[in-house]
């Protein structure tokens, strides 16, 4: 029995699909005019893995994930490249495809760009201005009037009375109040715009996302999801529109992703302290920093290091280590399976809303029998390292067939570099960077000896 935390009522619920036989989901994606950073990553990691699971559990998951292809940052960033907005954009798709694939990131099933999608959002905006719900403005841009929506704010558990309290009001905002969102932007010299009723332009980031679910998915469907950082204002807009130009409920169940700190402080690029996926990807693997973001439970903030890194990367290697030359067939770990409880407490973890890290001790202990075993059963040995690998892969862990001929042949400057790394680690206390490096040698085959405050290596044959 599947478990959601709905971000809706604030409460962990059993999860019931509109349709018993598939399940519709919506997340909002990337603003490409720039590459991924470690909190795009979570993103596609975290709702990857959710749609993996629900393809366990229902015959048909319809995955939606949208590209915002025009905004102002879009263009901005084309104005200052002296560069088409299509070509920025369809750039940085492709990278974010490239990363994507490293990341073991499996495509969606529909992955809708704003700018297709033109005509449907002005069917949408028209259809809030015929309900009263949207105003054109006197400098030509249509807003949404938030009070109109009574039910405004209850995602978000916002006040109007509070939002209005602390907003502010630019000398040339046309708005009738300043809690309004604009719907359609008036076109500016040199823009990319569209042709509508109410003269040139293109669209305000929030219709977009209503727009376009509304268009794959239905008025009504299952589960919208995206970073916590969405809740308030975007998904709290996509409500108010959606529901007032379909008279219905927009969506059932919220799901949202929690905070990325680096080094426990905000990621900002102002602080210095902003990662690319790409920039991540020069020193850990796409396993590493995917087994690093699903470590922690979705919902709650997980801190960037490289010491959480490092232990992502032992922690990788240790499961790899544990199906290391122990091929099996489908028939052993059949046999093992029907006498072990893994899959069922592993199961079990993913059904209380995608809890991982207990999905994943599961995988740890799984692991510890089958080192156990080696050396007493070969075959129970074999049959159970079918199964984690089984396991994993529904985590997209352990998929690599090459793990452990990548970059094995360390130079002997190169192994000396990691030694003085590890013994400056141990100067410093850091512990866990210390063991994380002896780890990786001894994944290579490469024995640490510490005798004398001296530490010496030799090869294992």
């Amino acid at each position: 029995m599947l478990k959601l935390y709905n971000s809706l009522t604030k409460q962990k619920e059993i999860f019931k699909p509109i349709n018993a036989k598939e399940v519709k989901m919506y997340v909002c994606g990337m603003t490409v005019y720039d590459y991924c950073h470690i909190g795009h990553a979570r993103v596609l990691v975290v709702f990857d893995l959710i749609v993996r699971h629900l393809r366990t559990r229902f015959d048909k998951v319809t995955y939606v994930r949208n590209i915002t292809n025009i905004d102002d940052k879009i263009i901005n960033r084309a104005i200052e490249n002296q560069e088409d907005f299509q070509t920025l954009t369809q750039r940085f798709i492709e990278a974010m495809h490239e990363d994507e694939k490293a990341l073991g990131v499996l495509p969606p099933d529909f992955e809708p760009k704003a700018t297709d999608y033109i005509d449907q959002m002005l069917i949408m905006i028209k259809s809030l201005e015929e309900k009263g719900f949207a105003y054109q403005a006197s400098n030509g841009d249509v807003y949404f009037a938030v009070r109109k929506f009574k039910e405004y704010g209850k995602l978000s558990g916002r006040n109007l009375d509070d939002l209005q309290a602390g907003s502010r009001v630019d000398v040339e905002d046309k708005k009738r109040d300043p809690l309004d969102f604009v719907l359609w932007k008036t076109a500016k010299p040199n823009e990319p715009k569209w042709a509508s009723e109410w003269g040139d332009g293109r669209p305000g980031w929030h219709i977009e996302c209503s727009a376009m679910s509304n268009d794959i998915l239905g008025n009504n469907f299952d589960i919208h999801g995206g970073g916590f950082d969405l809740t308030f204002p975007h998904h709290e807009n996509e409500i108010a529109q959606s529901e007032c130009a379909n008279n219905s409920q927009f969506v059932n169940y919220w799901l949202h992703v929690g905070f990325i700190k680096i080094n426990d402080e905000k990621m900002s690029k102002s602080l210095d302290n902003f990662f690319t996926i790409r920039e991540i990807l020069k020193k850990y693997s796409g396993e590493v920093l995917r087994f690093f973001l699903i470590s922690t439970h979705y919902r709650s903030p997980i801190n960037f290091s490289e010491d959480n890194l490092n232990n992502a990367k032992t922690a990788i290697n240790r499961l790899y280590t544990a199906i290391r030359d122990l091929e099996s067939s489908e028939a052993a770990m059949n046999e093992v399976i029907i006498n072990d409880d893994y899959e069922q407490r592993f199961m079990k973890a993913l059904d209380d809303d995608f809890n991982t890290p207990m999905a994943i001790a599961v995988l740890f202990e799984l692991g510890k029998e089958i080192n156990a075993q080696r050396t007493k059963d070969l075959d129970r040995a074999k049959g159970l390292a079918q199964h984690l690998k089984q396991l994993a892969n529904a985590l997209g862990l352990l998929e690599q067939t090459d793990f452990f001929t990548q970059g094995v042949a360390l130079s002997d400057n190169e192994i000396n570099e990691k030694i003085e790394q590890r013994n400056q680690a141990r100067q410093d206390k850091n512990f866990a960077l210390s063991d994380s490096i002896r780890d990786e040698l001894a994944e290579q085959n490469i024995i640490l000896e510490d005798n004398n405050n001296t530490t010496t290596w030799r090869k294992l044959t």
